[in-house]
């Protein structure tokens, strides 16, 4: 078994990431004879699955191939017949799968099937990247609740910001640039009120090329105190505003800024504030499988504590700004004792230019 040809089906399918939701991305590589003779990826939703368009690219004739694919090969019909089907009638000899489908409501039936059409099946080649690639749409899928994303800046010194305010700009251009590809992958954005207040963000995908698509825009406000004037009540944005309120907001504005177009989503107050949980089922049914956190130091910290975060990218800046005034990334009443701390796992850095990104998850490993 070659692992370079997961590889390459592992580099088709993230060409379509922010594409396919609520699908995973899928990559499929036909070999034969020692050699690739069609590959192909799921490229957006509604779409041919991976499987479908490597067939499709095929040079030769696949009788007697092997099929690399990422994901198990559907068995049941969905927008599109069943891949499993579909290898079985060109005459595939063997598949070799990275993930089983997550789904448990069809996991290992596509390779049940494959296996009682006489094809041999290898599973499990390269899982734990695979599962990476997908982890919005494997959280979404069990859960039904969105993957949600923790990003902060931060100078070397632990400052999101002067004291009196200034935070334009922490981090490097490269390191912006970065944030904007995954805005353009996820499908909602987070901030608090405080921070519209404060900055009044656009909150849209601003990308080199000019492309990219704008997230939803979610602002958690238990007052409804959002001005109309507002720039995340954009018009001229594809993408729509949520207000994340409580029933303590005043009810003639959440009139008010419906007509503005903002969408207005009501949680139980809890200490005065937003139900993060159950906000994070309300986006879920919605049908919100994922949210970049670009909050402030109050909000990052009650999304902590609330155990809605999933992933965290931090950057560090070498900027030294002090100030005992100056706020840190993470605000609120704080952790009492070291042994309480969020921790993180399976960690990862990477730089822009002089910037570091750490990058990890919470909860267990």
């Amino acid at each position: 078994m070659e692992l370079k040809y997961m590889r390459r089906a592992i580099e088709l399918a993230k060409k379509a990431q922010g594409l396919t939701r609520p699908n995973p991305l899928v990559g499929a590589v036909i070999v034969k004879n020692g050699k690739i003779i069609g590959e192909g990826y799921h490229e957006y939703f509604g779409g041919a699955h991976a499987e479908v368009n490597a067939f499709l690219d095929a040079k030769e004739d696949v009788t007697g191939a092997t099929m690399y694919v990422t994901l198990e090969p559907c068995s049941h019909y969905g927008k599109t017949p069943p891949c499993a089907n579909l290898i079985i009638e060109k005459n595939i000899r063997k598949v070799i799968v990275g993930l089983l489908d997550p789904n448990p409501l069809v996991s290992g039936k596509g390779i049940k099937l494959l296996k009682n059409n006489g094809i041999e099946v290898v599973s499990g080649v390269l899982d734990v990247e695979i599962l990476k690639m997908n982890e919005i749409f494997l959280k979404y899928i069990m859960t039904k609740k969105p993957f949600v994303i923790l990003k902060s800046a931060m100078t070397l010194d632990g400052k999101i910001a002067t004291y009196t305010g200034d935070s334009k700009w922490i981090t490097n251009k490269k390191s912006r640039e970065f944030i904007h590809t995954i805005r353009n992958q996820v499908m909602a954005i987070m901030v608090g009120i405080n921070t519209v207040l404060v900055d009044d963000p656009k909150l849209t995908t601003r990308l080199k090329n000019g492309t990219g698509k704008d997230p939803i825009r979610i602002i958690v406000d238990s007052m409804a105190r959002l001005p109309l004037c507002a720039q995340v009540i954009n018009p001229n944005s594809n993408a729509y505003t949520i207000l994340a309120t409580t029933d303590l907001a005043n009810k003639n504005k959440l009139k008010v800024l419906v007509e503005h177009g903002v969408e207005i989503i009501i949680t139980q107050s809890k200490n005065n504030k937003v139900d993060l949980q159950q906000l994070m089922e309300k986006l879920g049914k919605r049908g919100i499988d994922s949210i970049l956190l670009e909050g402030g130091s109050t909000l990052n910290f009650s999304a902590l504590q609330e155990g809605i975060v999933d992933k965290v990218y931090q950057f560090i800046a070498p900027k030294i700004i002090g100030g005992k005034n100056a706020k840190s990334p993470i605000g609120g009443d704080g952790i009492k004792q070291i042994t309480n701390a969020f921790t993180l796992h399976s960690i990862s850095f990477e730089r822009f230019a002089e910037d570091i990104m750490i990058v990890g998850y919470i909860g267990k490993e």
